[in-house]
């Protein structure tokens, strides 16, 4: 008996790993992730799989879900949003099955803030612009470590991937602002990937009410940095006919 701990993607069902979409048909007992999870794909289960949906339950319901598999000798599928090592709450359901000597895996899945660049057709990293993304959060019911504060971050002008927390645009932007500058290109993407996904783009002088007047509050991914900005100011040295590198002698011999 194993538990597997699944990645549903971010929300389109072609969006799951081909790994993720043959566990989910062969299911016996699944725990999905309430409304954070795309129903769409809970049609994929079988119709006699047992389902439990974990928003109203708390660990040691999750826990006893788990345990009562391993006594009847079936897998569990475990279906967390996105990929699941970000944000997912798993450390502390491992930890449970450590305790029950119960063993898992984990099946990664496409995050939530990938689909969100795919949406806005942005590449993260931009040359010689930013070459690091900085996947983060505000600080809600669950506090932020101190070295870790939006501020703090917004100091290294990476590009910035803020997950929950576009009911705090206001106050996200007018913190980025101080030092990306209200200049800045910034993204706001519901439910990416999602059949009613929506877009918002603009700057961190106007994102936070483009945001409100589209009515986005939750389940939405922040996307801010220069690299989001079109056309490039740089472009990559790997496709320059004069750079050279293992694969190709370029018209200047440049190095790399």
């Amino acid at each position: 008996m194993k538990v597997y701990f699944v990645g549903a993607g971010p929300g389109d069902p072609e969006l799951l790993t081909v790994r993720a979409d043959r566990l989910l048909r062969s299911a016996h007992v699944c725990v999905w992730a309430g409304s954070l999870v795309n129903p769409q794909l809970l049609d994929i289960l079988p119709r006699d799989c047992e389902r439990h949906d974990s928003a109203g339950m708390d660990l040691d319901a999750i826990v006893a879900v788990f345990a009562a598999a391993r006594d009847r000798g079936v897998d569990v599928i475990r279906l967390h949003t996105g990929e699941p090592a970000i944000y997912g709450a798993i450390g502390e359901q491992m930890d449970a099955l450590d305790r029950l000597g119960i063993d898992y895996e984990v099946v990664p899945g496409i995050s939530s803030f990938q689909a969100a660049a795919a949406a806005i057709r942005a590449e993260l990293t931009a040359p010689e612009i930013a070459q690091t993304i900085i996947l983060t959060r505000t600080a809600g019911r669950t506090p932020m470590p101190p070295t870790e504060e939006l501020s703090r971050l917004a100091a290294t002008r990476a590009t910035l991937c803020i997950f929950l927390s576009s009911d705090r645009i206001g106050e996200v932007a007018a913190t980025l602002a101080e030092h990306y500058g209200g200049d800045c290109p910034a993204a706001v993407v519901y439910h990416a990937s999602w059949a009613d996904q929506q877009v918002v783009r603009g700057t961190l002088a106007d994102i936070a009410p483009a945001t409100r007047k589209a009515g986005i509050s939750r389940t939405a991914i922040v996307l801010v940095g220069f690299a989001l900005a079109r056309p490039m100011a740089y472009a990559s040295k790997l496709y320059d006919s004069r750079f050279t590198h293992g694969y190709r002698e370029g018209s200047e011999g440049c190095g790399r």
